[in-house]
């Protein structure tokens, strides 16, 4: 009789029907249990999940049903991001509405994600596009308002030319819009803040605590941030301006021979207004590379004004140049320009014959030409009193009452900037506020008006003339509170409800290392403006981040552009869902980039295959009172030594490509003994054993097959509700270990000995090996280093 085919479509959708009739990961609070909240970044609705989207949320759905193997009571929610330029180019393009675009496309990426056959609790889905989640973003920006925490001010702006709006600084890409990909303008408008920098100190201190994050990550946060501490300086022009200069290094002070300032400056607004020259300039220079790395290589490009800067301590008159290498949102938008010990400042001085001056001396002398600054710490020179002192005792000096009768201001500075959320696009959830139509300062939340008002685009309160704003949030406000609304489903009216107080904080978050500057920093900045509402219980939102690798082909990331894509639902048609998902964890560990080959979708087909032929041999086998004559003891100990890799590999590293090829090496372990129609009793307890512990270990990777082999062994649980395997400790060595030989700590060979062999006979018996042997012919051993059950090594 013939064994049963592996009918995947058969097979996947049996499971997928019984998981969503049977409500099987609908979840809820049980104090009981140990809670684990999984969460893998939400998709934009674009209409087709790709490769990248089946890796991502493929580890997320194995986490999460690993997790629930081991007791714990798992929360794995799914929703949209679903506002957006993208669906509002598409639309204008299709003429259909943003709305009906982004609707249909959620209908068929949610048709996608469940042939995937992902554990998902789907009550608790989400839209971003929805006014039912919108309002309460809504909400909070109001709260916001009422604490100080929100700001309407003119502002430099990133200007994205293609896609016409405001981009945040974390959305320029050298120097480039993060979706259009065009080159960034500068532009002075009125925008919407969240002053995220009230809350820059707890951001960065709080990295220190994310044990569970990855150390790029926060690297790439730290920097962001960007402490520095320095020294105010203040120059005034020579029409009486206050300049105020952020410094670094206020031990190079009397190095300075000119200023820089930013096009956004407020002296160079004013100069703007009769300089047409000065204009024409910043016009044509305006499309300036955003990162300071980038700032650091391009052409270094000024304009000289006519008003000049005094310097606070010489007296003496220095040029104040515009230029194109001053970051308007860092310190005042002015810098002190010291040629002498800043290369981009000696770049800019050679380039525009300016004066430069040696006032550090770093060990080398003093010197009469140069070839670069002197970028080194030092000893002080040509600076009259401050001579002779150290750069470190300067900056003491500098900052108290001295008797060079000026004093400058010890400072903190940061990078980080107020977020800007004001968009100039449709598809987006309108920032909920009124503004005076004469004087833009004046202006009203949706909180303190009525609900007929708010539906106007025009109001009259008190005799004033409001318009309703226009601009929309940027859509990082929308994914910096999501985890929050999915552990609340159900509140209908407050933005998070006391069931969050029991999921959170979510315990492993999965998504790109693209976002760690953006949507990660934002949504710890969310958490806790959040937590000091008493909205939420925690300060931080995420305990684990796993970032995962992309997915490549032909060496290069898949795109629709360089034609090198793999549809996902060719491949479910043509192999099934489970091969896709065992290929997409067993090709790569998570955090790597993952090389798609054909050849090894096909390998992982075969082993599905394989599985399945092995589970039906067992089914099919007679067990007969004959006993067994040969000794399997050894794959009884196989297995024991699996369950402990596959966990180890599970629970602390993420590391499904180890853990899937360690269950490979059982099977293929099996003796050819167990797969006899006939089989002894105790040899088919085993041979159950190896399949059944298999099953489990693999259920969350190809969970389909797992569920319908589960149900054919004659088990009256299912599979996701089953225990994670336990291991036996005192079977985990057999009655023979591999030793390794080792000459120099080079590998020359391996011996088997029994696990009771001494040491010394372990190395009688190494030395009898003839490329041992070989080595030691004509040199003698100078020392022998054993480590029990390990190795030997010899040197010579």
């Amino acid at each position: 009789m013939s064994e049963p085919e592996y009918n995947f479509k058969a097979i996947e959708k049996n499971a997928q029907d019984f998981w969503e009739s049977n409500k099987s990961f609908e979840v809820e609070p049980d104090p009981k249990k140990e809670k684990f909240y999984c969460l893998s970044m939400f998709p934009y609705p674009s209409g087709q999940c790709h490769m990248g989207h089946v890796r991502n949320y493929t580890i997320g759905d194995v986490i999460s049903r690993f997790q629930r193997l081991k007791g714990k009571n798992v929360l794995q929610p799914m929703g949209w991001d679903a506002f957006g330029l993208p669906a509002e180019n598409a639309a204008i393009e299709n003429k259909v509405s943003p709305k009906e675009w982004t609707e249909k496309n959620i209908l068929e990426m949610k048709k996608q994600l469940k042939s995937l056959g992902f554990a998902y609790d789907w009550r608790r889905e989400l839209k971003t596009c929805s006014e039912d989640y919108y309002q309460w973003e809504q909400w909070l920006f109001c709260k916001l308002y009422e604490k100080g925490l929100v700001i309407r001010e003119e502002a430099e702006v990133n200007w994205d030319p293609v896609d016409k709006t405001v981009l945040a600084n974390e959305q320029v890409i050298e120097g480039k819009g993060w979706r259009s990909g065009a080159e960034v303008e500068k532009k002075i408008i009125n925008q919407w803040s969240f002053k995220i920098t009230n809350y820059a100190d707890e951001l960065l201190d709080g990295l220190d605590h994310l044990t569970g994050w990855p150390e790029q990550v926060k690297l790439m946060q730290k920097n962001w941030i960007g402490k520095s501490k320095g020294v105010l300086f203040e120059f005034l022009s020579t029409e009486s301006d206050k300049i105020e200069a952020f410094t670094t290094r206020p031990d190079t002070i009397m190095g300075v021979t000119f200023m820089a300032l930013s096009f956004s400056h407020e002296i160079v607004r004013r100069e703007v207004e009769t300089n047409k020259e000065l204009a024409k300039w910043i016009k044509k220079n305006s499309r300036v590379k955003k990162a300071e790395a980038d700032l650091t290589k391009q052409e270094k490009k000024g304009f000289k004004l006519k008003i000049k800067a005094i310097h606070p301590i010489s007296k003496r008159e220095i040029d104040i140049w515009v230029a194109n290498f001053v970051l308007s949102d860092y310190g005042s938008g002015a810098l002190m320009g010291v040629p002498g010990h800043d290369q981009r400042d000696f770049e800019f001085a050679k380039s525009n014959n300016i004066e430069i001056i040696q006032v550090i001396d770093d060990g080398a002398g003093l010197k009469d030409k140069f070839d670069h600054a002197i970028t080194e710490k030092g000893v002080i020179v040509n600076s009259d009193n401050l001579n002779g002192l150290s750069s470190e005792e300067a900056f003491s000096i500098l900052t108290k009452e001295n008797e060079l009768n000026f004093q400058g201001k010890e400072k903190i500075n940061f990078r980080l900037r107020n977020w800007g959320v004001s968009r100039q696009r449709n598809w987006g959830a309108p920032i909920p506020m009124f503004i005076s139509s004469k004087e833009t300062k004046k202006v009203l939340p949706f909180n303190v008006l009525e609900e007929d008002q708010i539906s106007k685009n025009e109001i009259e309160v008190d005799g004033i003339h409001y318009l309703k704003e226009k601009d929309t949030f940027d859509t990082f406000v929308e994914s910096s509170w999501y985890y929050a609304r999915f552990a609340s489903y159900r509140s209908e009216n407050s933005m998070v409800d006391s069931e969050a107080d029991y999921w959170l904080p979510v315990d492993q978050y999965i998504g790109g290392i693209e976002h760690a500057i953006l949507h990660l920093l934002y949504s710890r900045f969310f958490c806790k403006v959040m937590n000091d509402l008493s909205l939420i219980k925690i300060r931080e939102p995420f305990t684990n981040l796993l970032c995962q690798g992309m997915v490549l082909k032909d060496g290069s990331k898949m795109s629709k552009s360089k034609g090198n894509t793999v549809n996902p639902n060719d491949l479910i048609k043509k192999y099934g869902a489970d091969t896709v998902r065992l290929f997409s964890m067993f090709a790569a560990p998570p955090e790597q980039s993952l090389e798609w080959s054909d050849s090894g979708v096909n390998g992982s087909y075969k082993f599905i295959k394989k599985l399945w032929s092995l589970s039906q041999k067992l089914i099919s086998q007679k067990v007969i009172s004959k006993e067994t004559t040969k000794d399997f003891s050894n794959i009884f100990i196989k297995l024991n030594q699996t369950i402990k890799k596959v966990s180890e590999d599970f629970e602390n590293k993420n590391q499904f490509n180890t853990a899937i090829a360690s269950v490979m090496e059982l099977l293929n372990a099996i003796p050819k003994d167990f797969l006899n129609p006939e089989i002894s009793k105790e040899n088919h307890k085993t041979f159950r054993l190896i399949i059944e512990n298999s099953i489990v270990m693999l259920s969350p990777i190809i969970p389909h097959v797992c569920h319908e082999l589960w149900l054919k062994l004659g088990k009256k649980t299912f599979i996701h509700n089953e225990s994670w395997p336990d291991f036996d400790a005192s079977n985990l060595l057999g009655n023979e270990i591999t030793i390794a030989i080792q000459i120099n700590g080079k590998l020359r060979g391996k011996i088997q000995v029994e696990t009771t062999s001494d040491e010394q006979a372990i190395i009688d018996q190494s030395l009898q090996l003839e490329n041992v042997k070989k080595y030691l012919e004509k040199e003698s051993i100078k020392k022998t280093i054993y480590v029990p059950q390990k190795l030997v090594n010899f040197v010579i």
